[in-house]
């Protein structure tokens, strides 16, 4: 430990016992958590930031989304407006957040997208708006207990596992780790190609949770896309994003592009007409250069006032999905426990 989380760690202290207080009024009933009708998927974790939880949901997206009337529910981070909302074709990721304007923008045809912070009140309006609605993937709500999930996924990042880590601010967890006891799935992200460790980690997570089933899986990477049809992208590239920690983004890129700089932003940055003019002057001051970031950066370039101050740059994203290191293993844990539940209603 560093000597800066030395020095924090008294404050880590009263965060842990105040989160340790909290779960234990959930746990024995004082504080309660409510049950739906709908079967709820939760995917979220116990850090802050960055362990891939919108590739997660997509992925149940695809996996769920033709079998059952599916909703997802997000809190809407960096968004300006408030309350529940249904996404619409009026909608960007201003008004609905960056992740689930990704959502939407990509699964809107095969699932309902919504968002509301307090997601206890959120899910009814879901039921009263679309009453056929049969499962809800909460995206990030592994805190808000106000919910009953029928599974609760928890992502841990393989560079920066919760067993490692330390609760805020000496560390990143927003609660201690034995929070991870409330896990049905356990999912390593962001794994490399070759896990030579995979049984320490297994040892080291089954300390927290004896019975979760665990899994590990990796980012997988497509083509760089144009955000204009017709670009062609250059050897040559600026890496721009808005990320928790871009760093395996930037990586990903060094690997097969000639990176001339990079520009990383603060996680869920909003993106102004001066940071398309800053931009513009470094594609100005290379020859032949590309601007190229993120999928979750790429949808706030879709508002009206950014795509027309940007449409002249030769912007590209890569998308990313999540790939399981058991895909078959994990689909039948989820398909057994949904089935079960509907068997039983």
């Amino acid at each position: 430990m560093k000597i800066g989380q030395l020095l924090l760690m008294p404050f880590s202290l009263i965060y842990k016992q105040a989160t340790d207080f909290r779960n234990h009024l959930f746990n024995i009933g004082s504080k309660r958590s409510l049950k739906f009708e709908p079967f709820i998927i939760n995917v979220g974790n116990l850090s802050v930031g960055g362990t891939g939880k919108s590739p997660m949901v997509e992925y149940l997206i695809r996996m769920l989304s033709e079998k059952y009337v599916a909703a997802t529910l997000s809190r809407g981070y960096g968004r300006m407006t408030r309350g529940f909302r249904i996404a619409s074709l009026d909608d960007s990721a201003q008004t609905l957040g960056d992740e689930p304007f990704q959502f939407f923008r990509k699964y809107g045809e095969d699932v309902l997208v919504t968002v509301g912070e307090e997601r206890a009140r959120a899910i009814p309006e879901i039921l009263m708006a679309h009453e056929e609605t049969n499962l809800i993937l909460l995206d990030d709500a592994y805190q808000h207990r106000y919910v009953q999930p029928d599974v609760n996924i928890l992502l841990t990042e393989y560079s920066k596992p919760f067993f490692n880590d330390y609760v805020l601010p000496a560390g990143r967890l927003r609660e201690s780790r034995k929070g991870a006891d409330r896990a049905d799935i356990i999912i390593v992200t962001k794994c490399p190609e070759l896990i030579e460790n995979k049984e320490e980690y297994i040892t080291r997570i089954r300390k927290y949770n004896e019975n979760a089933n665990i899994f590990f899986s990796k980012i997988k990477y497509g083509s760089p896309k144009p955000f204009q049809e017709g670009n062609t992208l250059s050897e040559n590239v600026f890496i721009f994003t808005g990320i928790a920690k871009p760093e395996p983004f930037h990586g990903h890129i060094d690997s097969f592009l000639n990176v001339k700089g990079k520009k990383a932003f603060k996680d869920h940055h909003n993106y102004t007409e001066a940071d398309i003019s800053d931009l513009k002057k470094i594609v100005d001051e290379h020859e032949n250069l590309s601007l190229i970031t993120t999928e979750k950066d790429y949808v706030k370039f879709l508002s009206k006032e950014l795509a027309e101050c940007s449409k002249s740059l030769p912007l590209f994203y890569i998308p990313i999905e999540a790939e399981l290191n058991d895909a078959v293993g994990f689909e039948k844990v989820i398909n057994d426990k949904i089935e079960n539940y509907f068997n039983r209603s």
